[in-house]
């Protein structure tokens, strides 16, 4: 039978079973390597008085929030976009930070 994904859709490659994660928006147990990744940098502060407080020469630390979303959910939520036929067949280049 056709495979549809030479990956079969996940990162594994042949390393036998990985954990699992919580998908944050339903709830489902999803595979680490299947499962979507987003980490987000959270304020604590709101911007204004943040941008005050950086002008005095404070350090105000911003903590790193890791989310891991199923295929369906990042999809919905637009964290993925779902490709033309014959654009899934290669990887969308990342962009560089500067």
């Amino acid at each position: 039978m056709p495979t549809k994904r030479k990956s079969r859709g996940r990162s594994k490659g042949g390393k036998g079973s990985s954990g699992f994660v919580q998908c944050v928006g339903c709830g489902a147990m999803v595979p680490r390597d299947k499962a979507k990744k987003v980490t987000k940098r959270v304020s604590m502060v709101d911007y204004a008085l943040m941008k005050e407080l950086r002008q005095k020469g404070a350090y105000i630390a911003s903590p790193i929030t890791t989310k891991y979303y199923c295929v369906s959910c990042a999809v919905h939520r637009g964290v993925v976009k779902v490709r033309a036929k014959s654009e899934r067949h290669t990887r969308p280049r990342k962009r560089r930070r500067r």
